[in-house]
C-alpha cells in the first residue's frame, strides 16, 4: 500500500540548523489551518482555517480577518438552517474546503464544510467584502463536501470566454454523491452561480458506498483537465491511485477516462497518494505515495506525455475491442468495450454519445520511486526551477522540509525542522518572488527562504552544501545565487555548488626550494577563471605581498622578501601563499609552500647526520669531507640524496641485552668506513658496571646509547645503537616472579648467607641458585565477606602463589572448596576463585595448595559467610520515569563486593545511567575517582553555550577494566558537537578518535499500536520505529508485556521482535470496570527511556452464545444456503473446478518433486563430500609444493605455458661457457640488488613502446624469482615504485583507477608479492574450504550428463555451459579391476551416457584418488576392457560400430555397447598386444581425420545448425522443431545446483573474508600502507580506498586462485567445472565492489543467481576491511622478519639462475637505452653502474669489451 509525492532521493547530504538570530517568520492561527494560496501579482497571502479567513502580507502580517464559523448546522439538514425544521442543529466548526483565486474577475472563491458545502465569492483585494452568497438554492449549489475528513479540490479556468469551476470531492456519508462536476461562475440563461455547467456535466456515484474517494489534486494542460485521487474499493478490498482526464469543453463528460497511476518498487506498491504537483518544464507530474502497511513513503515522477499516450492506447483498445479485460464503466459491472472502427479514438478525441463513456482501465502507468523514506511519511511537494535546475521541496509527517535536487538521480541536500513532530500540510506554496516558501503545520504558516547561500562563508562550505540555488562568486568572494553575481557569465567566475568545485592551487613549479636560493614560483590553479591584468591578482607570500604575473593560464609569484626561520627539530618551513583580488584582497586560492634547509636536515636523526641528510626528501647531499649537509650540486665526491645506505654506520650490537651491575663486552659491526680510511671491521667497547644511585622506579629495561670512540671520526659518523639494559630485581620481589622471568634474562633466585634473598643475574649470584620457591604467603583477600549461597569471586593476594596457573592445585575458604578461575590468575601475586555455598554463617581461613606446598592466611585475614538483611528503604515512592535515588538500610549489607550486589524494585533493576560503557586499559588500580563527562556545544554558539553532563556511576571490575553508565544528555545530540571525557583523578582522556569512537545519537522513536491495541500476539510482537539499534544491542534492550518479560529475538534499525509469555500476563496497573485498560501494556525500555506503545490482546476468542443456539440459528441456515448455492453454481463451475484441481495437483506434484530432488541432491552431496573429507584426512589436501605453486602462478599463464623455460628450468648454454655465464649472472644479480640500477632498469623498460603489458607481467615474475632471496629488498622496491605510481594517479585526479589492471611492472610485482606471502595461509587455512568447493562442484557436475564435444553439463552454475536438452540417462555402478592392482574390484559410479574417455577419467579418479593428479595415468594411455561373459571387448570412443549419419559420427557411450549396471571392466595400460584389431577400430588415421571438416562428431546433443540437407523435407522440419526447444526452461537447474553448493561457497567466503580468524601479516601491512598513503594525499573518499584494497587482494589474488585451483592444488580442472568456478569468481568480484548493480529480467542469469546473497557478501567484505583496520599494526621489522623467513625457506628451490638469464635478455634487447639512463643518473654515475653492466654484457655475450 502506499503514499506519494513528486520527490526524488533519500540521503541527506547537508543538514542546516537555524540559529536563534535567524528564526523563521511565521503566523499562528487560533485554529487549525486548511488551505493557503498566493496572488503572484501582488504577493498577498490568503489563508483558509477552521472558522476564519486571513488576508496576509507577503511577510505574513495580518491585513484582514473574516470569521466564518462556528454556526448552527447539522450535516443531515438542508440549508438555510431553520432551528424549527432542524432541531439537531448545533454550533459546528466551518472547515475551509476550497480557497481559489479568480484573478480575471478579481475575486476569490471560498467553500466551507458548513451548509452542505455551499460556496461564497469574495473580493480579492478585501476579503471582508462578500460579492455572492446564496444558501437557498438547494442541492444545485452544494459544491464541496460537508465532511471535514473528505477532501475537495477545485480548478478555476476559462471555457468559451466564461469562467468555470471544476470540482472533485469524495463522497461523504451525508454528501450528494456527485464526485466530479463542472460549475459555472456566472448567472445566465436561468442558471445560478455554482450551478452545474450542464445537467450532465458531472460524475455521480450510482452506488453510494461501493467505493470511497480522496481527491489529491486537479490541474489543466492544454484542452484537458486532470484529477488525481485515491480510491478504496470495498469488494474486493483494494486501494488504488487513479488519474482521470476529461476535455475541458466536454459538457456531457463523454471524454471522461480514468486509469491507475502506479508507484512501485521491488518490494511492492505505494498505493496511497498524499500530494501531487505538476511542473511545466518537461510537463512532469510528481507524486508522494505512502505504503499504508508501514511507515514508508516514496516519490514518483510521471511524464504527462506518457500518461496521455497510455490513455489514447487504452481508448483505442476499448473502441476496437482489444484486450478488454482491464476496462470497466464507472459504477457498473458490465464491460463497456465494443468495436467502433479503427479510427474512432482519433476521430472522436473527446469521445461521443455513441461511444462508451465514463470509462476506466486498470492498465495504467507504473513508475519506480525516485526517492524513498522510512520512518516518516512524505506529506507535501512543490517543485521550483532555478537556472534550468529542478528542485523539489518535500514536507514530512515529522515536521521537516526536505530539499531535493532532481537531476539524473534525486539528491536530498538539506533537511530543516520546521516544527518537530508536527506534520507539514499539503499546501506548499512559493511566494511572488519565488524566493520564499510558505509552509503550513497544524496552526502555523512559516516563511522559509528557498536558499541560504549567504550563510556559507567560504567556497568549501558553499560547495559542500550541494545547493542548486548557490554558487561561489569568485570575483566577489561570496556564496550567491547566479543572478546576484555580476561576473557569473564569465568562464569559471561562478562555481555552481553541486559541482563540488573550488579554485585550488593544484601544482607549483618548483614544488619546493632551498631557503638560500629563493626564486619565482609558477602556480597552476584549477578551475582557473578568465583573468586579465586589470583583475589585479595579488600574491601574499608569507608577510610579503606582490602583484602576480599572468601567463598562459599560469600565475607567477615572486618569492617572499623574508623567509621565516626553520622551526626547531624540522628541516623546512611551510610558508603560507595566498592569492587575492584587488585592494579589498578578496580571497582567491591558497597554498603552503615549503622552503627547506639542508643544514637543519642533518639533525633530524640524533647522532646520524649523514643518514639524516642523504635520506631526506629534499635535494640535499652530504659532503663527507667537510661533514656538512648542503644543497645538491654537480660535485661527485659526495653522498647524494637517497644514497643513505652509503653513509658510515655501526650496527648489530652483540649481545643485544645487557644485565645491570655486570661488566659486559659488546661487539658491533662497522660499514662504509672507507671514507675515513679506518681499517676496522670490529671495534670492542666495554660498559662499566651501572648502579641505581637514587631510589627511583625504573622499568625492567632501558636504552643505552653506545658511541664509537675513535676520535678522528667521532663527529662525522656517530651512530645510534640500541641495546636492552635490564635489572632482574625490578618487579620480581619473590621467588615465583623471579623464576617466571624470560629465560633470555638469565635471572635466578639467589639465597646467600647473610644477605637478603633476591632476584639477580645468574653470574652475580655466588651461591647455587634455587630451583624451588618457599611456601606461599597470603596477605589479603577481597572481599572479606560473602553470602551463604556463595557463587561470588574471591581475590587472594600474596606472594609465591605459583609460577604458572597449573601450579594452583587446590583452594579452600573456611574449609569449603573454592573453584579456581584460571583466567584471572596473576603470576605469584593473585589467585581468583569462586566460593562455594555454606549452610550457616561461618568464618574461616583461606588455604592454597601451590604445587604441593601449602599456604594459609594469617589469623587476621579471614573470610566470613553471612546473610544480608535489608530492613528499610527511603523514599518509598517515586516517579514512574525512574531516576529516584534509593537508600537501603539493614544488617550485613556489606556482603561481597559492589559488583556482586544487584538491587531490583519489582521487576525493574535499580541503577542510574544509560548504557554501560566498558573501558579497558592498565593501571586503573592507582586511580581513586572515575567519572564520565559529556560536553555539548552548538557549532554556531561556541563555548558560550557549552553544556556539561556528568555520570558518576562507575564499576571498577579490576585493574584493567572499568564500566561507566552513560549520563543522559540533550534530546537532539545531532545538533551539537559532543565531546566525551573520562576523568581519572586529575587526568582527562578525550574519547573521540578513530580507534575509540564514542558518540551520542538521538533517542529512538517508536510507533504506537494502531488503535492502541496489538491483537492476537501469541507468537511474536512486532514494534516498529526508527534508529532502534544505533546505540543499543539486543542484549541491552528490554521489553515487557504487563509485568512479565518479552524475550527479544530480533533488533534492527526499524523493527523489534519479541516473544511474549505463553499466557496473557496481568497489567502493571489494573483498572476497575475498564476492559481495555485491564489488558497488559507493551513496554520497551532502552537505558533510562521507557515507551508504552499500547496494550496487548491475546487470541483467546471463544463463543459467548450457547452451543444449542448456534446449531439451529447459524449452522442449519448456513448449510441450506450453501446447498442451494452449490446447486445453482455447479453447472457453470464443474468443468473449471476439475481443471483447477488438475493443475493444482500437477503444480503440487511438481513442487514436491523439485523439493525432494533438491533435498536428495544436497543429501547425496553431503554424503559424497563426507567420503571426500575422509579421503582428504587420509591422503591430505594435494597442495602443490612452493616451487610448483609459484611456477604456475607466475608463468603458467604465459604464452609458452608449461613449456616456459622458467617451469622447465632448462638453459641452453654450452657446457664450456656455463661457468663463465653463471659467474656473470651472479654479478648481474648483485647489480639488480642496487636500488639505483633496478629503478632505472624498470623505468627504462616501461618507457619503451614495444614493452607490452604481457612483457611487463613476465618481467615482473622473473624479477620476483631473481630477488626471492632478498624479499625485504624486493618489498622496498615495490613500495618505491608504488609511491611513484600513486603520485601519478593522484596528480591526474584519477586515484580510483590505480591497481585496476596489471599495466605496470609494480602492479604485477604486487600480485606476486601477495602470492608469495599468502602461500602458507592458503596451505594452512583457506586451502581446505577452497578444495572442498572444487570437489563439490566436480561431483555435482559429474553426477549428470556432460557433453564431451560441446563441453556443456546438465548440472552447472553457468548458463552458457548449461546442457539445454533433456538427455535420458541412468546411473550405473561398474566393478573395475586394475591390471597389476590386486584381486579386489573397485566400484565406480558412471552414467550410461558417458563416453568411454569420460568413463576412463571417472575410473582413474576413483582408483587413484589417494595420489596427486600429476601421478595419475592419462585416459589415452589406458585401455578399458568389458567382459560381459567369457568374451572380452575393448571399449573405444570411436570404432567401426559407431553410429554414422552422413558426415556425422556419434561418440560411443556405455549405452552404445549395452553395458549394464554391475558390469565388470578391466583397466590396463596400453600395450602392443592390446592394440585394437581392425574389426574393432576404425582404420588408422581416422581419429585424426575427425578434426577435418568432412568428419564431424557429436555426443549428446547434435548442433542445431548442422542438420544434413540430405534428409527428407518432413524429417528436416521435424528436426528443426526439436531444435527450437527453449533452453531457458532449463535455467531452474542453475538454482538447484546453486542451492546444493551454497554451504561450500559460504564456507570459502568466510574463510578468506573474516578478520576474526587468521589474517596474513602481509594483508594488514599492505592495507595499512594504502591507508597511510590515502591520508598523506588527503584522499578521504572511502570508495577510493575500498577500490585500492579490493584491487590489491581479492581481485588480484583470490579471484585468480578461485578461477584456477590447479595453481595451488595438484588437480585437473575440466572446462565444465571451470565454467562454474567462473560464476563464483564473478560473484566474489561483485561482492568486493561498492557499486550497486541494478538487476532486471534482462540481467545475465549468472548475476541473478546470487542476487540474494550478494548484499551479505558485500557486508562481509566491508567488515573484513574494517576489522583489518582495527588490528594491531605490523611493523616494518616484523614484516621483514616474516619475509626473510620465506626467503630462507624457499629460495633454493627456485630457478633463480634461469630467471637472471631471462632478465638479462631484456637488458640485451634495450641495452643502449639502459646504458644511457644509467649515465644520465648522478647516483648511477657515482656507483659506476653503466660500467658494471658493460662488463657483465661482455662476459655473457662472449665479447671483448673496449673498457
Amino acid at each position: 500500500m502506499a503514499l506519494w509525492i513528486w520527490t526524488l532521493s533519500i540521503w541527506s547530504c547537508f543538514c542546516i540548523t537555524l540559529s536563534r538570530n535567524e528564526e523563521l517568520k511565521f503566523f499562528q492561527s487560533a485554529t487549525e489551518l486548511n488551505h493557503l494560496t498566493v496572488d503572484n501579482d501582488t504577493g498577498i497571502v490568503y489563508l483558509g482555517v477552521v472558522n476564519a479567513l486571513y488576508q496576509l502580507t507577503e511577510n505574513l502580517e495580518v491585513i484582514r480577518i473574516v470569521k466564518t464559523g462556528p454556526r448552527k448546522d447539522n450535516k443531515k439538514c438542508t440549508p438555510p438552517i431553520d432551528e424549527n425544521q432542524c432541531k439537531e442543529a448545533v454550533l459546528t466548526d466551518n472547515y475551509n474546503k476550497l480557497l481559489l483565486l479568480n484573478k480575471v474577475d478579481k475575486t476569490i472563491v471560498v467553500c466551507g464544510s458548513l451548509f452542505k458545502g455551499i460556496c461564497a465569492i469574495r473580493d480579492l483585494e478585501d476579503i471582508s467584502k462578500e460579492k455572492y452568497y446564496v444558501d437557498s438554492s438547494g442541492e444545485k449549489s452544494f459544491v464541496a463536501s460537508n465532511d471535514e475528513n473528505v477532501s475537495t479540490v477545485g480548478l478555476i479556468t476559462s471555457l468559451n470566454n466564461d469562467r468555470v469551476l471544476f470540482v472533485g470531492k469524495g463522497n461523504g456519508p451525508n454528501d450528494n454523491g456527485i464526485i466530479i462536476s463542472t460549475r459555472q461562475l456566472y448567472d445566465r440563461d436561468g442558471k445560478d452561480i455554482f450551478e452545474m455547467y450542464t445537467d450532465s456535466a458531472a460524475v455521480k456515484s450510482a452506488y453510494h458506498s461501493s467505493s470511497t474517494q480522496q481527491f489529491v489534486a486537479v490541474f489543466e494542460d492544454k484542452n484537458y483537465v486532470y484529477f488525481i485521487f485515491n480510491q478504496q474499493e470495498k469488494q474486493p478490498v483494494n486501494n488504488r491511485t487513479l488519474i482521470a482526464r476529461l476535455c475541458k469543453d466536454d459538457a456531457h463528460y463523454y471524454s471522461y477516462f480514468e486509469m491507475d497511476l502506479g508507484c512501485k518498487d521491488d518490494d511492492g506498491a505505494y498505493d496511497h497518494c498524499h500530494s501531487a504537483y505538476v511542473t511545466t518544464p518537461g510537463e512532469e507530474l510528481a507524486e508522494i505515495n505512502k505504503d499504508s502497511g508501514s511507515l514508508k513513503s516514496a516519490m514518483c515522477v510521471f511524464s504527462l506525455r506518457h500518461i496521455n499516450e497510455k490513455m489514447e492506447r487504452n481508448r483505442n483498445d476499448c473502441y476496437t475491442k482489444k484486450n478488454t479485460s482491464s476496462f470497466y464503466k464507472l459504477f457498473s459491472a458490465e464491460n463497456p468495450c465494443a468495436s467502433h472502427g479503427l479510427n474512432a479514438s482519433k476521430n472522436f478525441p473527446c469521445g461521443s454519445e455513441h461511444l462508451p463513456y465514463l470509462l476506466g482501465s486498470k492498465n495504467g502507468v507504473v513508475e519506480k520511486p525516485v526517492l524513498q523514506k522510512e520512518g516518516m511519511n512524505l506529506t507535501a511537494v512543490i517543485v521550483a526551477v532555478e537556472n534550468g535546475h529542478t528542485v523539489a521541496f518535500l514536507g514530512t509527517s515529522d515536521g521537516k522540509i526536505l530539499k531535493v535536487f532532481l537531476s539524473s538521480t534525486a539528491t536530498e541536500y538539506s533537511s530543516l525542522t520546521i516544527e518537530l513532530n508536527k506534520p507539514i500540510k499539503n499546501d506548499l506554496v512559493l511566494d511572488q518572488t519565488q524566493e520564499n516558501l510558505y509552509v503550513m503545520t497544524t496552526d502555523k504558516v512559516h516563511q522559509l527562504p528557498v536558499q541560504d547561500c549567504h550563510k556559507y562563508s567560504d567556497c568549501e562550505k558553499c560547495t559542500q552544501a550541494r545547493d542548486p540555488y548557490c554558487g561561489w562568486c569568485v570575483r566577489e568572494g561570496r556564496c550567491t545565487k547566479k543572478a546576484d553575481c555580476e561576473t557569473a557569465d564569465k568562464e569559471n567566475h561562478w562555481l555552481w555548488s553541486p559541482s563540488g568545485t573550488c579554485m585550488t592551487i593544484i601544482s607549483a613549479n618548483p614544488q619546493n626550494m632551498s631557503r638560500r636560493a629563493p626564486t619565482k614560483v609558477e602556480l597552476t590553479v584549477s578551475p582557473l577563471p578568465t583573468l586579465t591584468e586589470s583583475d589585479q591578482v595579488l600574491c601574499t607570500f608569507g608577510e610579503t605581498t606582490h602583484y602576480a604575473q599572468l601567463k598562459e593560464g599560469i600565475i607567477i609569484c615572486d618569492p617572499p622578501d623574508i623567509i621565516p626561520p626553520t622551526p626547531k627539530h624540522q628541516d623546512h618551513v611551510s610558508v603560507p601563499l595566498q592569492l587575492t583580488f584587488g585592494k579589498n584582497k578578496i580571497f582567491f586560492a591558497s597554498h603552503t609552500y615549503p622552503f627547506y634547509d639542508c643544514e637543519e636536515a642533518m639533525n633530524l636523526f640524533e647522532n646520524q647526520p649523514c643518514y639524516s641528510c642523504a635520506s631526506n626528501r629534499w635535494n640535499c647531499q652530504w659532503d663527507w669531507k667537510r661533514h656538512i649537509c648542503e644543497e645538491s650540486s654537480s660535485v661527485q665526491d659526495v653522498i647524494k640524496q637517497n644514497m643513505e645506505e652509503e653513509c658510515p654506520q655501526f650496527l648489530n650490537p652483540n649481545p643485544p641485552i645487557i644485565p645491570m651491575e655486570y661488566r659486559t663486552t659488546v661487539y658491533f659491526e662497522g660499514r662504509h668506513l672507507a671514507y675515513y680510511q679506518v681499517t676496522l671491521s670490529v671495534h670492542i667497547l666495554h660498559t662499566a658496571p651501572l648502579n641505581f644511585v637514587h631510589k627511583i622506579s625504573f622499568p625492567s629495561y632501558n636504552t643505552l646509547n653506545i658511541l664509537k670512540r675513535e676520535e678522528n671520526v667521532l663527529s662525522a659518523c656517530t651512530a645510534h645503537i640500541s641495546v636492552t639494559l635490564y635489572n632482574c630485581s625490578y618487579g620480581r620481589s619473590d621467588c615465583s616472579l623471579c623464576l617466571a622471568a624470560h629465560r633470555d634474562y638469565k635471572c635466578v633466585w639467589c639465597e646467600e648467607d647473610g644477605k637478603p634473598s633476591k632476584c639477580v643475574y645468574e653470574k652475580l649470584c655466588h651461591a647455587p641458585p634455587t630451583n624451588t620457591c618457599p611456601h606461599p604467603e597470603i596477605t589479603r583477600i577481597e572481599p572479606e565477606t560473602g553470602p551463604l549461597n556463595g557463587r561470588i569471586l574471591l581475590t587472594i593476594m600474596g606472594s609465591n602463589l605459583g609460577i604458572t596457573a597449573e601450579d594452583v592445585k587446590h583452594i579452600t575458604v573456611a574449609d569449603e572448596e573454592c573453584v579456581f578461575k584460571e583466567e584471572f590468575y596473576s603470576v605469584s601475586t593473585r589467585i581468583v576463585c569462586q566460593v562455594g555455598p555454606m549452610n550457616e554463617p561461618k568464618q574461616g581461613q583461606i588455604e592454597v595448595d601451590i604445587d604441593g606446598k601449602l599456604g594459609k592466611s594469617p589469623s587476621e585475614v579471614l573470610f566470613t559467610y553471612q546473610e544480608p538483611h535489608p530492613s528499610q528503604i527511603r523514599p518509598q515512592s517515586g516517579p514512574q520515569a525512574g531516576g529516584t535515588t534509593l537508600t537501603i538500610t539493614g544488617t550485613h549489607l556489606a556482603t561481597g563486593s559492589k559488583k556482586d550486589v544487584q538491587v531490583s524494585v519489582g521487576s525493574q533493576p535499580c541503577n542510574v545511567g544509560g548504557r554501560n560503557i566498558t573501558v579497558t586499559g592498565t593501571g586503573f588500580e592507582l586511580i581513586q575517582s572515575f567519572s564520565l563527562v559529556v560536553h555539548a556545544e552548538r557549532p554556531e554558539a561556541g563555548k558560550m553555550n557549552l553544556k556539561r553532563f556528568e555520570g558518576k556511576l562507575v564499576k571498577r571490575l579490576n585493574e584493567t577494566t572499568v564500566v561507566f553508565s552513560s549520563p543522559p544528555i540533550l534530546e537532539d545530540p545531532e545538533n551539537y558537537n559532543i565531546t566525551t571525557i573520562i576523568l581519572m583523578d586529575h587526568y582527562h582522556l578525550v574519547v573521540k578518535n578513530e580507534s575509540h569512537s564514542f558518540t551520542y545519537v538521538a533517542d529512538p522513536t517508536f510507533e504506537n499500536f494502531t488503535d492502541g491495541i496489538k491483537k492476537q500476539v501469541n507468537k511474536l510482537i512486532n514494534a516498529k520505529g526508527s534508529n532502534l539499534n544505533k546505540a543499543m544491542t539486543i542484549d541491552e534492550a528490554q521489553a515487557f508485556v504487563g509485568d512479565e518479560s518479552c524475550n527479544i529475538k530480533t533488533l534492527t534499525e526499524t523493527d523489534l521482535y519479541c516473544e511474549p509469555p505463553e499466557v496473557q500476563p496481568q497489567p502493571k496497573k489494573r483498572q476497575k470496570r475498564d476492559t481495555i485498560n485491564n489488558l497488559p501494556e507493551f513496554i520497551v525500555k532502552f537505558g533510562l527511556r521507557e515507551w508504552i506503545l499500547g496494550r496487548v490482546e491475546y487470541d483467546t476468542r471463544v463463543s459467548d452464545i450457547p452451543l444449542n443456539l448456534i446449531l439451529p440459528l447459524v449452522l442449519i441456515p448456513m448449510i441450506a444456503i450453501i446447498i442451494i448455492s452449490i446447486i445453482c453454481y455447479r453447472r457453470k463451475s464443474q468443468q473449471a473446478e476439475r481443471e483447477y484441481e488438475k493443475i493444482k495437483s500437477q503444480l503440487e506434484g511438481l513442487e514436491e518433486s523439485v523439493r525432494d530432488r533438491c533435498k536428495k541432491e544436497f543429501t547425496d552431496l553431503m554424503i559424497e563430500m563426507e567420503d571426500q573429507t575422509n579421503d582428504i584426512n587420509e591422503a591430505g589436501i594435494p597442495v602443490l609444493d612452493y616451487k610448483t605453486y609459484t611456477d604456475r602462478v607466475f608463468f603458467l599463464p604465459s604464452k609458452d605455458g608449461e613449456k616456459d623455460v622458467m617451469i622447465t628450468g632448462k638453459l641452453d648454454i654450452p657446457e664450456a661457457r656455463r661457468q663463465t655465464v653463471e659467474q656473470a649472472l651472479n654479478q648481474f644479480s648483485n647489480l639488480l640488488n642496487s636500488k639505483s640500477f633496478l629503478i632505472n632498469f624498470i623505468h627504462t623498460l616501461e618507457n619503451q613502446r614495444e614493452f607490452s603489458a604481457r612483457a611487463k607481467v613476465y618481467f615482473a615474475s622473473l624479477l620476483t624469482v631473481a630477488l626471492h632471496g632478498k624479499l625485504e629488498y624486493y618489498t622496498d622496491i615495490m613500495r618505491t615504485l608504488f609511491l611513484e605510481l600513486m603520485e601519478q594517479y593522484v596528480v591526474a585526479k584519477n586515484p580510483k583507477l590505480m591497481l585496476r589492471r596489471s599495466e605496470t611492472v609494480v602492479e604485477r610485482m604486487l600480485s606476486n608479492w601477495m602470492s608469495i606471502c599468502l602461500y602458507q595461509y592458503l596451505k594452512d587455512n583457506a586451502g581446505e574450504p577452497l578444495y572442498k568447493l572444487f570437489k563439490a562442484i566436480k561431483h555435482q557436475v559429474e553426477k549428470g550428463p556432460v557433453d564431451a564435444v560441446l563441453k556443456k553439463a546438465k548440472y552447472t552454475l553457468n548458463d552458457t555451459g548449461l546442457l539445454g536438452d533433456d538427455v535420458e540417462y541412468t546411473q550405473l555402478t561398474v566393478n573395475v579391476y586394475v591390471q597389476d592392482g590386486g584381486t579386489d574390484s573397485i566400484p565406480v559410479k558412471v552414467l550410461n551416457c558417458d563416453t568411454i574417455s569420460q568413463v576412463k577419467e571417472k575410473i582413474i579418479d576413483q582408483v587413484y584418488r589417494n595420489l596427486p593428479c600429476s601421478q595419475w595415468p592419462k585416459a589415452e594411455s589406458v585401455v578399458l576392457e568389458w567382459r560381459p561373459g567369457s568374451t572380452a571387448q575393448i571399449l573405444s570412443d570411436l570404432d567401426l560400430t559407431s553410429q554414422r549419419d552422413g558426415r556425422w559420427k556419434r561418440i560411443n557411450t556405455l549405452m552404445h555397447y549395452n553395458v549394464r549396471d554391475g558390469a565388470t571392466l578391466i583397466l590396463s595400460k596400453m600395450g602392443i598386444s592390446q592394440q585394437p584389431e581392425d574389426n574393432q577400430q576404425d582404420v588408422p588415421g581416422e581419429r585424426h581425420a575427425l578434426l577435418e571438416d568432412e568428419n564431424k562428431v557429436w555426443h549428446l546433443v547434435r548442433p542445431v545448425d548442422e542438420i544434413d540437407e540430405g534428409k527428407s523435407k518432413r524429417g528436416s522440419v521435424k528436426e528443426k522443431e526439436r531444435t527450437k526447444a527453449i533452453t531457458e526452461i532449463y535455467l531452474t537447474r542453475l538454482l538447484s545446483v546453486k542451492g546444493t553448493l551454497q554451504q561450500f561457497v559460504d564456507n570459502f567466503f568466510h574463510s578468506v573474508l573474516n578478520s576474526n580468524h587468521v589474517v596474513p601479516p602481509a594483508v594488514k601491512y599492505f592495507f595499512d600502507f594504502l591507508d597511510e598513503q590515502a591520508e598523506k594525499h588527503d584522499i578521504k573518499d572511502e570508495d577510493t580506498i575500498h577500490i585500492w584494497k579490493t584491487n590489491s587482494l581479492p581481485l588480484r589474488f583470490w579471484v585468480n586462485i578461485l578461477k584456477n585451483p590447479h595453481f595451488i592444488f595438484d588437480v585437473h580442472v575440466h572446462e565444465v567445472v571451470d565454467a562454474s568456478l567462473s560464476v563464483i569468481a564473478q560473484t566474489f568480484m561483485d561482492a568486493c565492489t561498492r557499486t550497486e548493480h541494478k538487476l532486471s529480467r534482462d540481467s545475465p542469469s549468472n548475476k541473478l543467481l546470487y542476487a540474494k546473497e550478494i548484499s551479505n557478501y558485500k557486508k562481509m567484505v566491508e567488515d573484513y576491511y574494517k576489522g583489518i583496520r582495527q588490528m594491531v599494526p605490523v611493523s616494518d621489522q616484523d614484516m621483514n622478519t616474516h619475509l626473510a623467513e620465506i626467503s630462507r625457506a624457499h629460495t633454493d628451490s627456485l630457478n633463480t639462475l634461469v630467471a637472471l638469464h631471462q632478465l638479462y635478455q631484456y637488458t640485451n634487447k634495450y641495452y643502449d637505452e639502459i646504458i644511457n639512463a644509467l649515465e644520465e643518473d648522478p647516483a648511477a654515475q657515482k656507483m659506476q653502474l653503466a660500467f658494471r653492466l658493460q662488463q657483465i654484457a661482455a662476459a655473457l655475450e662472449n665479447k671483448v669489451t673496449d673498457l
